[in-house]
């Protein structure tokens, strides 16, 4: 187990940089996920520790040495990869026990730590089989067992659930967290799904475009996400952006009612609120239009304009509804559950 240190790192290829300056202290044990969309560069940088990427510039290092010129099999890291990457010809035992047969470890060491793995992760049963016969669940857990039984610093995970059905992706992450605690491993997992990322992470690093747009706790992203990016990013449905002009501690909505807010800022801003935090008010200054509804069982989404604008936003109410297309139900919002953004940076505002 170790801490890694990121220090102003970049990436570029050729010309062009696609890992801007990113930087991160990760405690020994902590559980990090790197989140964000297609393209923003969080695999790049996942195997820029790996090793399997170089580094333009800055450093990394793992347990406090520099591992910028260290081949993989050096920096006492496992990773798991999106593809399982198992070998079809090998059953399961072979496929875990490989990597410790290359490192020339004694049989009676490798079996012990195959079986040990293999009971943790529930797959002694087939430890005899080959890949084929398995689910992708089940073969995500061998990925996962060879992973363990080379005994890292540092476990890597590359989307590992994203070849997975809906339900299955919801019950490995839960044990994949679970075993992280047990073992108490220093881990990065890098994912583009935000649910993913809330349930899993003692701390998130959101990219966007190579940047690191925020880095903290699950819920200090949820409460005071650092910009529009990140604040559309970090929940579901995604927050609402309204244009706003801020006076006396009240937001002048478009089409001309008015949200009291926490802030003593003036001007021009973007407002944000969560579809949740969006309470039913018959006097409410917003007046969304229902243009179509989404019913989800304990919930539903109307979705919708605000009336007499063409700014769409949406909000959750619980249990049932059946408002009709064209109809009007009003709402209103909590001072302190308002967001502020600079209308030109994006940045969040001061409270």
């Amino acid at each position: 187990m170790a801490e890694i240190q990121l220090k102003d790192l970049v990436k570029s290829y050729g010309p062009t940089e696609v890992l801007h300056h990113i930087e991160g202290d990760i405690k020994d044990g902590e559980f990090i996920v790197i989140v964000g969309p297609s393209g923003c560069g969080k695999s790049t940088l996942l195997r820029m520790v790996a090793g399997l990427e170089s580094v333009t510039s800055g450093e990394i290092a793992i347990g406090g040495r520099r591992v910028n010129e260290l081949e993989p099999s050096a920096r006492d890291i496992a990773m798991v990869f999106q593809n399982y990457a198992l070998y079809p010809h090998m059953s399961v035992r072979q496929n875990m026990a490989y990597g410790l047969k290359i490192r020339k470890l004694p049989k009676d060491e490798i079996d012990r730590r195959v079986e040990e793995a293999a009971e943790i992760l529930e797959i002694k049963q087939y430890l005899d089989r080959k890949p084929r016969q398995l689910s992708g669940g089940q073969r995500q857990r061998v990925a996962m067992g060879r992973a363990i039984v080379r005994d890292p610093q540092v476990f890597l995970f590359d989307e590992p659930l994203s070849n997975l059905d809906a339900k299955l992706r919801v019950q490995m992450r839960l044990e994949i967290r679970k075993l992280q605690q047990r073992l108490g491993v220093t881990s990065i997992y890098v994912t583009h799904d935000q649910v993913e990322a809330m349930t899993l992470g003692d701390r998130l690093m959101v990219l966007n475009g190579g940047y690191v747009e925020q880095f903290g706790t699950p819920i200090e992203l949820y409460d005071r996400p650092a910009s529009v990016f990140v604040a559309g990013f970090i929940g579901s449905p995604s927050m609402n952006f309204l244009p706003v002009e801020i006076s006396t501690g009240h937001a002048t909505l478009p089409g001309g009612g008015l949200l009291p807010v926490a802030s003593t800022h003036a001007g021009t801003a973007t407002l944000g609120l969560r579809p949740e935090h969006l309470n039913q008010d018959e006097n409410g200054p917003l007046a969304i239009e229902v243009d179509m509804l989404e019913q989800l069982g304990a919930s539903t989404l109307i979705h919708g304009r605000l009336h007499g604008t063409g700014h769409s936003i949406t909000a959750s109410v619980p249990g049932h509804a059946n408002d009709g297309i064209g109809s009007i139900r009003r709402f209103s919002a909590a001072p302190e559950l308002t967001h502020l953004f600079d209308s030109v940076s994006g940045k969040r505002l001061a409270d």
